[in-house]
């Protein structure tokens, strides 16, 4: 096996590893949030909530549950979609754990479409880097010139234009 060879297959490897990574990374996220919805449905609470602030990663809520204790869930609304600072929002927690909070009436099939076309997409971008190192690998060698043909030698014919 040449060492050109040897990177080629190092170089598929590596795109198999990442795609199943990301793959496997999507598969975990759709699993936990069906255990959160699971840990909700369990011990359904219900109240009104309002939203406080709306940033990239996270949508956080203020509520209070029938014991008048005041939540602020730390990770914020799951499946906040659509919220604004200063809505009021119906939400459904977690009686066990008032931490585990998600808008009423959504649900982890909300994750299905943008994890299965992250997976997609990755799948799609692998399958072309596949393509193009097979593609690489299938090329003929470089042909070497032997020695003393008169060939790039002084005097004789030569590519090289340095």
């Amino acid at each position: 096996m040449t060492p050109v060879q040897r990177r080629l297959r190092i170089a598929r490897r590596a795109v198999y590893a990442v795609a199943g990574l990301i793959s496997a990374l999507c598969v975990g996220l759709l699993l936990a949030a069906i255990r959160n919805d699971n840990a909700i449905t369990d011990h359904l609470g219900a109240a009104n909530a309002e939203v406080t602030s709306v940033a990239f990663d996270r949508t956080i809520i203020r509520f209070d549950t029938p014991d008048g204790v005041v939540h602020i869930p730390a990770n914020g609304v799951l499946y906040p979609k659509g919220l604004a600072a200063g809505d009021l929002v119906r939400i459904e927690y977690d009686t066990a754990n008032p931490e585990l909070a998600r808008v009423a009436g959504r649900t982890a099939t909300l994750t299905l479409l943008p994890l299965g076309m992250t997976v997609l997409v990755t799948w799609l971008v692998a399958a072309g880097l596949l393509f193009w190192i097979r593609h690489r690998d299938r090329l003929p060698p470089a042909t070497a010139v032997p020695a003393g043909t008169g060939v790039g030698e002084e005097g004789g014919f030569t590519t090289d234009h340095r």
